[in-house]
């Protein structure tokens, strides 16, 4: 799942109203901001393989670091302590951990069984991924539903705060667009190259949430 993922860091922010948005979009999709680092070091892997699955060429060979339940567990709670240390805001430093634990259980749905409960432990995924059309309706509803929360949670300061949120709407979603709908990346170093894109969401989210307010 890739609109998933923001759509809990907007809903997340109406939860637990004091750590950034920037800070719930670090946590949502901590997993994938290392992962293609972590590619480009060749310690975990993943082959373009055409077809494998219609809506993901992805066939993730090797990935027990950055998207096993347990290890996105353990940093759930690294990332939720080292916010309460900073902040000693206990709503907030829960609500963060268990944003980056989400994005084990939302790429659940559209994985095919390569989702690592541990290392080296058992495998497991739904496959929404073999349908365009669920694949599409279940980025959508997650991602709308995320966004219409956090809309009516908060309202813009000034016109930074409402036309840099909805760029930021715009541009996610054309990647993502581009992404599932265009022809598959040439291999997986381009793929992991093009995935450091996503580190620079998450100070976008900084930048939108300093011109938005929440609604009394």
């Amino acid at each position: 799942m890739f609109l998933g993922h923001y759509g809990v860091a907007f809903g997340a922010k109406t939860v637990a109203h004091k750590p950034s948005l920037g800070t719930f979009i670090l946590a949502a999709q901590l997993a994938d901001l290392v992962w293609p680092i972590l590619l480009l070091l060749g310690i975990e892997r993943v082959r373009i393989v055409p077809g494998l699955m219609a809506a993901s060429p992805m066939d993730f060979e090797y990935y027990p670091f950055t998207h096993s339940l347990l290890i996105q567990a353990v940093a759930g709670a690294c990332f939720g302590s080292i916010y309460f240390g900073l902040r000693k805001d206990g709503r907030g430093a829960v609500a963060l951990g268990l944003a980056v634990v989400s994005h084990w259980f939302l790429d659940l749905t559209v994985h095919r069984p390569d989702l690592p409960l541990y290392p080296g432990g058992p495998k497991f995924g739904l496959g929404i991924w073999n349908s365009v059309p669920l694949t599409l309706i279940a980025e959508a509803i997650v991602f709308g539903g995320g966004l219409y929360l956090y809309l009516r949670a908060t309202a813009a300061k000034d016109r930074t705060g409402s036309w840099a949120l909805w760029f930021f709407v715009a541009f996610v979603v054309l990647c993502y667009a581009g992404s599932a709908l265009g022809p598959p990346p040439p291999g997986a170093t381009p793929l992991a190259i093009s995935a450091i894109v996503l580190w620079l969401f998450v100070p976008w989210g900084y930048w939108i949430d300093r011109h938005r307010r929440l609604r009394s």
